[in-house]
């Protein structure tokens, strides 16, 4: 679940982390209000869940109310990178001195928590790693373990808080670890850190999160009653919601072929398969979305799966890549044929067995003799028939228009 930027703000809030004065606000109205109360110079922020904002024009300083007005009625229509802007933050303009990034997340890779941070916040991180590797400071902490007060001091100054004091810096470092325990967070982020204040006065200088971003585990909701508060129906998407009606982990995507599989690296990759074909066929099909039936799928699990998946008009074919281990390939070739009969596709459907029962689920579909049903042995021939059959399919819609 990841949070708006305002939401997020709460958050640290409640850590304790300073921020800068900020009014969530929907409308020019409440723009100006917000505005008046905080004083000028403020940034008017949109709030979308995606990053670079900046540079697509959703954020904007005033200077006065009536510039407050005129800039929120610019950036609350925008639509950034995909996002639809749902309000603007109004918050406190800051005299900045320097920028810092943190984060903490979870790693996936080597199965532990990280906390990542540099000196150079407020520009493109993954740049900065790339071409100065050695001013990224990371520490791994296990799962297990902690992150006390000596390891953040620690971390505070391998990254070169200069300018900062030290002390401050390891109390928000510690400050974010709480809040990543305490909210069953997958990624706290502040970008930037930055230290604020008069340079001319030494005493005023301090640090403060000026944006940030969290996201949540979803997996977690059922411990956290307070997370009803960052429901945002404006922004839920009729797939996922589905899905998550039948427990199924979907993830709505912009392309053509609707992909399912047992398992998020199975999936992940089948994704990768098929954008690689798009690119070779040289055409625009890419996937549809990402969709895990999970381990020990029933008939009727990939029956509701491929619903959902051929629901989103945007489908013209899916692909489906199952490695039987606990899932039965026979159990999912009985959904498929289950979902043929309740559905009355004609969309054509590519399908890749192998592993627990490959054969029986591959007679199955056979015995069946549907035209729409293509069997492939390999990951990349299924994904390469079901971009190409996505491609054709599309280029007929296109014709008859």
């Amino acid at each position: 679940m990841d949070l708006y930027e305002y939401q997020a703000r709460e958050l640290l809030e409640e850590q304790h982390i300073p921020t800068p004065r900020a009014v969530f606000a929907q409308n020019s109205h409440e723009v100006a209000e917000a505005a008046d109360a905080i004083g000028y110079p403020c940034v008017i922020k949109a709030q979308v869940k995606i990053g670079h904002r900046g540079q697509a024009g959703g954020i904007k300083i005033a200077h006065n109310r009536d510039e407050a007005i005129l800039l929120s009625e610019s950036i609350l229509p925008m639509t950034i990178h995909g996002h639809k802007v749902n309000g603007v933050l109004v918050a406190e303009a800051k005299n900045i001195l320097h920028e810092y990034y943190v984060s903490i997340s979870v790693d996936r890779t080597s199965r532990d928590f990280d906390v990542l941070a540099t000196a150079n916040g407020g520009t493109e991180v993954e740049e900065i790693a790339k071409e100065h590797p050695e001013s990224v400071k990371r520490l791994h902490i296990n799962a297990l373990g902690d992150f006390d007060m000596e390891a953040a001091k620690r971390m505070a100054g391998q990254i070169g808080f200069y300018h900062a004091d030290l002390d401050q810096a390891a109390n928000i470092l510690l400050r974010m670890w709480q809040c990543f325990k305490d909210n069953d967070a997958t990624l706290v982020e502040i970008n930037p850190l930055a230290k604020i204040g008069d340079p001319d006065d030494e005493a005023s200088k301090s640090l403060c999160a000026l944006d940030a971003k969290i996201s949540l585990d979803g997996n977690a909701a059922f411990r956290h009653d307070g997370w009803a508060r960052f429901d945002d129906p404006m922004q839920a998407d009729p797939f996922e919601a589905a899905a998550a009606e039948h427990g199924l982990h979907y993830v709505h995507l912009d392309g053509q072929v609707g992909v399912i599989g047992n398992g998020a690296g199975l999936v992940m990759s089948s994704l990768d398969a098929v954008w690689d074909a798009g690119k070779e066929q040289g055409t625009n099909v890419t996937p549809a979305n990402f969709l895990d039936i999970g381990g020990g799928a029933s008939a009727a699990v990939m029956s509701d799966s491929l619903s959902i998946v051929l629901s989103d008009p945007q489908v013209e074919s899916v692909f489906i890549n199952v490695y039987g281990g606990i899932t039965s390939c026979e159990q999912v070739a009985k959904g498929i044929l289950q979902a043929f009969e309740e559905l009355h596709t004609s969309k054509p459907l590519v399908v890749r067995f192998d592993g627990n029962a490959a054969a029986e689920g591959l007679q199955i579909l056979a015995a069946a003799n549907n035209p729409n049903l293509h069997v492939e042995g390999t990951m990349e021939q299924a994904a390469a028939e079901a971009a190409r059959l996505a491609a054709n399919a599309k280029a007929s819609k296109e014709a008859k228009q």
